[in-house]
Order: C-alpha cells, then structure tokens, then sequence
C-alpha cells in the first residue's frame, strides 16, 4: 500500500504544491506548525532519507535549499529544517518558518483561503 506521500504525488489526495520536477515534489504541510510549513519529499517511496541513492538525495537537499530560502525571502522569517522520520514511512524534510512566539509542539490552523495565499507567495515554477 502506497503512503499517504504517495497518494498526493499521484494526485489522488489533494495538496497546496509549492514545487514540483521529476524527482521531488512538495508541497504546504496540512498540519503545520507555522504559516508556510512545506513538506519536500522524493518521489520514490523511500521510509529512510538515508536510503535514498545519492543522486535522488542531492537533488531533494538542492530543492529543499532553494525552497528554504524563498520562504526566507518571502516571509522574512528564518527557516527551520527537520527530519523526523517517524510520522510517515517516506523520506521528507520539513522546512518551517519560525515564528518568534514558536514553541515546539505547536500547532497553527489555516483556512483554506489561507492556505492558498501562502501557496500563491511561495510557488516556484
């Protein structure tokens, strides 16, 4: 059975994408911790980020990079990495703006108007 990851890859749960090109895709986390929190994932299945053969792994940290930095640039706020590894069995990154107010475990909810604003601000074609 495909994960949750790979169902909206295959456009089969929806998303708010922010990028996508034939290795990688991502897309805004839809429980986020802060405003802008996107997801960058590969686009094969992989559980572990350090399975992934090293092509497909450069590729998703270059994309992740310049994701990171447009939310730096578009939001103003500095952009936190993580890799957990423990919610869904497919390799991810998660890149979160930090709120000055950020307290780890939080939570934020968006509309989905809101969510569209963001994703209109931080898609790169």
């Amino acid at each position: 059975m495909s994960t949750v990851f790979m169902q909206i890859i295959n456009g089969e749960l929806p998303c708010y994408k922010i990028y996508e090109d034939d290795k990688v895709f991502a897309f805004l986390d839809n429980n986020p911790v802060s405003k802008g929190h996107t997801l960058v994932i590969p686009k094969v299945e992989v559980d572990k980020i350090y399975d992934l053969d090293d092509e497909i792994y450069m590729h998703l940290m270059k994309v992740a990079k310049r994701i990171a930095k447009n939310i730096d640039e578009k939001l103003g706020q500095r952009t936190l990495w993580k890799v957990i590894g423990t919610d869904v069995p497919h390799a991810h990154i998660h890149l979160m703006p930090l709120d000055p107010n950020y307290k780890e475990g939080q939570s934020v909810k968006l509309t989905p108007e809101e969510y569209k604003e963001i994703q209109d601000l931080l898609k790169i074609d």
